[in-house]
């Protein structure tokens, strides 16, 4: 796979190491599956999260929501982008419940970078991993 141009005006290089060291803090003795989310603020600090299991699966948490619950919970509403790694030999993509939160807690047009152990990077916003989304956004 080929790295996707990131001359976007919003990617950094060092984006990709900032969101390795996300993953290296990742809990995951059932899957083995670590992944990291860096999640830049408009501001330019960064939010880490990193996936978190349980023996209870459903109890378990995903990285980009880590990050986001993080984020508001310290109250930062406001991003840049999220930037999502695996070690996966393709850049993998958030899951559906991950999806689903971005779409009520960023805004459409934000920037999702999802790359892998290689650094090739895919860039998508948040509307296109979930086209037709629904939010509280929708409400008004």
């Amino acid at each position: 796979m080929e790295r996707e141009n990131m001359n976007d005006g919003v990617f950094k290089e060092e984006w990709i190491k900032e969101v390795q060291e996300a993953q290296s803090r990742a809990y995951t003795p059932y899957s083995k599956f670590n992944v990291g989310a860096l999640l830049v603020t408009e501001d330019d600090e960064y939010i880490y999260g990193a996936n978190i299991e349980n023996a209870a699966y459903p109890a378990t948490i995903c990285a980009e929501r880590s990050a986001l619950v993080s984020a508001y919970s310290n109250n930062i509403t406001k991003f840049k982008a999220i930037v999502i790694v695996t070690d996966a030999d393709e850049p993998a993509s958030p899951c559906g419940v991950c999806r689903q939160v971005m779409k009520e807690l960023c805004h459409d047009d934000m920037p999702v970078y999802m790359t892998n152990k290689s650094g090739d990077v895919i860039r998508r916003t948040v509307d296109e991993l979930l086209p037709l989304g629904f939010s509280g956004k929708d409400f008004d």
